[in-house]
């Protein structure tokens, strides 16, 4: 895991730190937890992939005395648009077959969860609110309320929640929350940078200041590439990001943009903005290279902003997408953020205080 607040603090108080465990309101008591069981991650089994397997499970069933209702290519991978016909009121087979999947997966999450409940930081956690790009289909939402049920007929007293945001803005949103409110005094908009292991997202994110909250977020501007299709080298990656930012600072017109580019990244992130690990899907590779500092590339890249110095702050994506929620958890004290894509991000947090910067 990365360091713990004490071991911040030790550095003697500096104000901004990437991958920080100590943010204006909440402390990141976990996240990217890669805690295994029989030699494979708590998590492996809870991904879209591991969904669309247990979909193509029940298609074999269902071939063997009726026709599949979704198409006759059982290696094809099914598509979010495909997925969502089939939870079709009208069709008893198709909702069948979703309702099956979605069951077995939900028991699946239940028992991940529970795992989750049972580590020393996510103990007494009372709500985990569910992002990544499975919780913006029709099968994640109905899976995300079964599991609820599930655990709470097990005794189990936590409460699941989609994520409120669109998963693809959570990762821009949640960037805001990084930031001390004395960095974003007299400004209304940050930049923002979600990277993954297929899409990369730039955008503007427009807020509003509450006192020493922040609320209201929301992203005004965007672009998306989708690098996978690319496969580009490294510094390819980098140079479209860039490209991609000074194209949206040509956008913010009358904007207040702060000199600050918020950016969530896979893997564990060192206090001086290094990938330790976790970033092995990420276009070119190497991200992990003692050689490379992505926020350094980015500050290089754009060094000012509004004539003023630019300043990169950089944090796992997973925690990123759950900041996004924080002005919806005031009501509780303890609460984490699963996001379901290609694996199983995740982080918890205990509210504080904020700061009378």
């Amino acid at each position: 895991m990365a360091q713990t607040p004490a071991a911040q603090k030790s550095q003697g108080h500096m104000p901004l730190i990437h991958g920080a465990l100590e943010l204006p309101s909440v402390l990141v008591d976990d996240y990217n937890n890669e805690t295994r069981e029989r030699g494979a991650f708590v998590g492996d089994k809870i991904n879209k992939q591991s969904f669309q397997a247990k979909l193509h499970d029940w298609r074999e069933v269902l071939r063997g005395y009726c026709e599949d209702p979704l198409g006759k290519n059982l290696a094809e991978p099914i598509s979010k648009k495909k997925m969502d016909a089939i939870f079709d009121p009208k069709d008893v087979v198709s909702m069948g077959l979703a309702i099956s999947a979605v069951e077995d997966f939900s028991r699946d999450f239940a028992d991940v969860v529970t795992k989750f409940l049972s580590f020393k930081p996510w103990a007494k956690t009372e709500r985990i609110v569910v992002g990544g790009g499975f919780r913006d289909s029709r099968a994640g939402e109905l899976a995300i309320a079964r599991t609820m049920m599930i655990l709470r007929a097990a005794g189990t007293d936590v409460t699941l929640a989609p994520i409120a945001h669109h998963p693809d803005d959570a990762g821009l949103i949640g960037s805001v929350h990084l930031m001390p409110s004395w960095m974003l005094k007299g400004h209304n908009a940050i930049l923002a940078v979600d990277i993954g292991g297929t899409n990369i997202r730039a955008g503007i994110v427009e807020f509003e200041r509450q006192k020493n909250l922040i609320g209201d977020a929301r992203v005004t501007a965007s672009d998306i590439w989708r690098h996978a299709d690319d496969q580009p080298s490294r510094s390819a990656a980098i140079a479209r990001l860039v490209a991609m930012l000074e194209e949206l600072l040509s956008k913010a017109g009358k904007l207040k943009l702060a000199p600050l580019i918020g950016i969530a990244c896979p893997g564990i992130i060192n206090p001086d903005g290094a990938i330790e690990r976790g970033a092995h899907n990420l276009p070119g590779g190497n991200w992990e290279s003692d050689h490379f500092n992505l926020p350094s590339a980015v500050a290089k890249a754009i060094p000012t902003i509004g004539g003023h110095e630019t300043f990169v702050m950089m944090h796992n994506d997973a925690v990123v997408q759950g900041l996004s929620q924080l002005p919806l958890m005031r009501d509780v004290s303890r609460w984490g953020v699963m996001t379901i894509g290609t694996g199983l991000g995740n982080a918890r947090f205990t509210n504080r205080k904020p700061s009378s910067e």
